[in-house]
C-alpha cells in the first residue's frame, strides 16, 4: 500500500467545490413511456432520444468480460477523452507537472501541452523500460503516464517496475492498455483494489476491432471515477457507438478468434522479417505490431507507400532513429508486404 499517496490532495480546487451539470437523464431513474423532459424531438427515429449518460447497459457488459464493478469504470471518446479528463481534474495549468516516459503515446504530451502543463520528459532505458530513478525524483508531479505494452515499442513495462512505483509515487499512475489483449495474463486490473493511485486505460480500438466507434475505457477506484464523472460532458458516447459496442461485445469468440490468428501471423512476420538483409533490429512485441530497424527507414517507407502499403514511420522520434512499426495486417495484406519487401531486399 503507497501510503504517501492521498487523493484529495491532488483534486484541482474548483472541482472539488464543482457543483456539475445535472442533465434530465440524470435526474430520472426507472421505467416510463412518455418523455417530456429534455426538450427532444418525440417523433421517434431511433436516436431521437438522449443518449444514458452513465451507458449502464454497455459498463454492466464490460464489468462481466473484465470483472470489475461497473462503478469502477468511466467510458469515453476513445481513450483520448479521459486522458484529458484526468489532467483537467487534477491538474491546475501552468502550475502542475506530468511525467512522460518516451518513446510512446504522442497523445500523453500533446493534450498535457493543451491543459498547459508542464512535463517532466524521461527517456525509457535501452531495453525501453521506465527510469525509476528519475521518476521517484520527480515524485511532486501529479500523473504519471506509463503505456503497457507500450506504443511504439511493443515491450510490457516490467511487473517489478510497476509495484515499485504504485508503491513509492505520490501521484496518480495512469497505466494504458490499450494493447493488453495481444499480452495473455498481463492486466492489471486485478490490482486496482490494491492501489488507490493506478488508473487503468483500455480500449474496444484494437483487439475488439471497434476503432471507428471511438470508445475508451477507464478503470480506478470508485473515488477517482466520481471526481472524473463530476467533469465529463452529460453525454460523451452517443447512442449509436453504445449500441453497437453492446452488440459486438456479444461475441466474445470473434474477438478472441482474431487475437489468436493475429498472434499467429505475428510470429510468422517476426521469422521472416529477420531473414531480410536491410532488417538490423525486430524488437520483441506483445502488441498487434512490430517495431523494426533498417537502414533507411526513409527509403523503404516511401517504397512500400508507392506500392500501395502503408506503414509507420518512426525515425524522427527520438531513440528510433530509423525504425518503422508495422501493425498486424490480414493474411493477404501481409503476404502482399512481404511480397514487396522481398522485391526491396533484392534492390
Amino acid at each position: 500500500m503507497n501510503t504517501k499517496f492521498k487523493l484529495e490532495n491532488l483534486i484541482r480546487t474548483n472541482v472539488k467545490t464543482l457543483n456539475p451539470y445535472s442533465s434530465a437523464r440524470d435526474e430520472f431513474s426507472g421505467t416510463s413511456s412518455i418523455f417530456l423532459d429534455a426538450n427532444e424531438n418525440p417523433f421517434d427515429n431511433g436516436i431521437n432520444r438522449y443518449p444514458d449518460p452513465q451507458q449502464w447497459a454497455l459498463k454492466k457488459r464490460l464489468s462481466e468480460i473484465k470483472g470489475l464493478a461497473k462503478e469502477n469504470m468511466i467510458l469515453g471518446n476513445g481513450s483520448d477523452e479521459i486522458i484529458d479528463l484526468l489532467l483537467r481534474a487534477f491538474c491546475e495549468p501552468s502550475k502542475d507537472k506530468v511525467i512522460i516516459c518516451n518513446p510512446t503515446y504522442g497523445m500523453y504530451q500533446v493534450a498535457a501541452q493543451i491543459n498547459d502543463l508542464k512535463i517532466c520528459d524521461l527517456k525509457l532505458d535501452s531495453n525501453f523500460q521506465p527510469d525509476v530513478k528519475g521518476i521517484l525524483d520527480n515524485n511532486d508531479s501529479k500523473l504519471l503516464f506509463l503505456c503497457s505494452p507500450n506504443n511504439p515499442t511493443g515491450n510490457l513495462i516490467e511487473k517489478k517496475i510497476l509495484t515499485e512505483l504504485l508503491n513509492r509515487f505520490k501521484g496518480l499512475i495512469v497505466l494504458d492498455e490499450a494493447y493488453i489483449d495481444f499480452a495473455a495474463d498481463a492486466s492489471m486490473i486485478k490490482e486496482l483494489y490494491k492501489y488507490p493511485n493506478l488508473i487503468i486505460l483500455q480500449t474496444l480500438s484494437k483487439a475488439w476491432g471497434m476503432a471507428g466507434i471511438r470508445l475508451g475505457i477507464g478503470m480506478a477506484s470508485r473515488e477517482i471515477i466520481e471526481v472524473l464523472n463530476k467533469i465529463k460532458p452529460p453525454y460523451n458516447v452517443n447512442t449509436l457507438t453504445q449500441e453497437k459496442a453492446l452488440e459486438l461485445l456479444g461475441d466474445e469468440k470473434r474477438s478472441q478468434d482474431e487475437i489468436k490468428l493475429l498472434l499467429k501471423e505475428k510470429e510468422w512476420m517476426l521469422k521472416e522479417l529477420r531473414r531480410l538483409s536491410f532488417v538490423e533490429k525486430v524488437f520483441p512485441s506483445q502488441a498487434n505490431f512490430i517495431l523494426i530497424l533498417v537502414k533507411d527507414a526513409n527509403a523503404l517507407y516511401q517504397f512500400l507507400i508507392e506500392k500501395g502499403i502503408v506503414i509507420r514511420n518512426r525515425t524522427t522520434i527520438s531513440q528510433l532513429q530509423n525504425c518503422l512499426r508495422i501493425s498486424i495486417g490480414t493474411i493477404i495484406e501481409n503476404q502482399s508486404l512481404f511480397m514487396a519487401l522481398k522485391e526491396f531486399d533484392k534492390k
